[in-house]
């Protein structure tokens, strides 16, 4: 079986507290990309994972995928030992969720291919053990997100007279290090109002509370947002806690920035 699993974008990122259990509430507008990796799985004598294309930090056998597979064997005891072939073609640890979102086509995979017949709300259930925005690929819908990122409301945002640009620099940020230097407060602005203002009005609305502090450590990632305003984006903006910037453009703009040439680059029509 083959899927082709997404990544996303984050139109707005409020970090608004510190919970009990750890994690951190939030408020975020998560929109799907049609940006894939390709996730075959195969019958197999132990389960494994092998990846091609972009690199994964760490040992490719503690991937999310097979930790996927580990989370249903547990409550599933009849789900066969599988091998994950992993093709990346995006960014890892990138601030576009493509991680997340392999796990969650595990899941979904793994419950089509072997008639486990759990419920969308039950694969849901398993995603939000993988991770907190791993439910967001089993929703594969804009929306508005809280709590810890899990709590979803359906937004109405169209695209599709912009062209989305991409831009990764190939720098690998810290999610615990970068919550570490968050100064958290409360939003100036409603982000869920927000977003329904015309494209143009957000650059003066929407903003990401990881960039003042990613900006400040990392100056190339910042040079790229204003690289691409400069290019004439109507809105840029960093995605989660980085390093992925994007720009979305009128279609009939062609001009764009040059950036270095071991820069992942995408442009995607939406």
């Amino acid at each position: 079986m083959i899927q082709f699993s997404n990544c996303k974008i984050n139109i707005g990122l409020h970090i608004t507290g510190k919970r009990a259990d750890g994690y951190h509430n939030l408020e975020t507008v998560f929109f799907p990309v049609p940006l894939y990796d390709v996730l075959e799985i195969i019958d197999a004598c132990d389960t494994s994972v092998s990846v091609l294309g972009q690199p994964i930090p760490g040992d490719p056998q503690n991937n999310i995928v097979t930790k996927a597979w580990k989370l249903l064997k547990a409550d599933f005891p009849q789900l066969p030992p599988v091998h994950f072939h992993l093709l990346k073609n995006i960014p890892a640890g990138a601030g576009l969720g493509a991680g997340s979102a392999n796990g969650a086509y595990a899941l979904l995979s793994l419950n089509q291919k072997y008639d486990l017949g759990l419920s969308k709300e039950q694969v849901l259930h398993y995603a939000l053990q993988l991770g907190s925005d791993c439910p967001f690929f089993i929703i594969g819908q804009p929306v508005f997100a809280s709590g810890r990122g899990e709590v979803f409301e359906p937004v109405s945002i169209d695209l599709s007279h912009f062209k989305l640009v991409i831009i990764n620099p190939g720098v690998h940020i810290s999610t615990p290090w970068a919550f570490s230097q968050l100064q958290i407060e409360s939003p100036a602005i409603n982000l869920k109002e927000a977003v329904t203002q015309p494209v143009p009005a957000w650059k003066q609305l929407i903003q990401n509370d990881f960039e003042a502090p990613i900006f400040k450590a990392y100056p190339e990632i910042e040079n790229i947002k204003h690289s691409l305003y400069q290019a004439g984006a109507i809105f840029a903006l960093m995605s989660g806690s980085g390093s992925t910037v994007y720009g979305l453009f009128e279609k009939t703009n062609g001009q764009l920035p040059a950036f270095p040439q071991h820069y992942f680059i995408k442009e995607i029509s939406i």
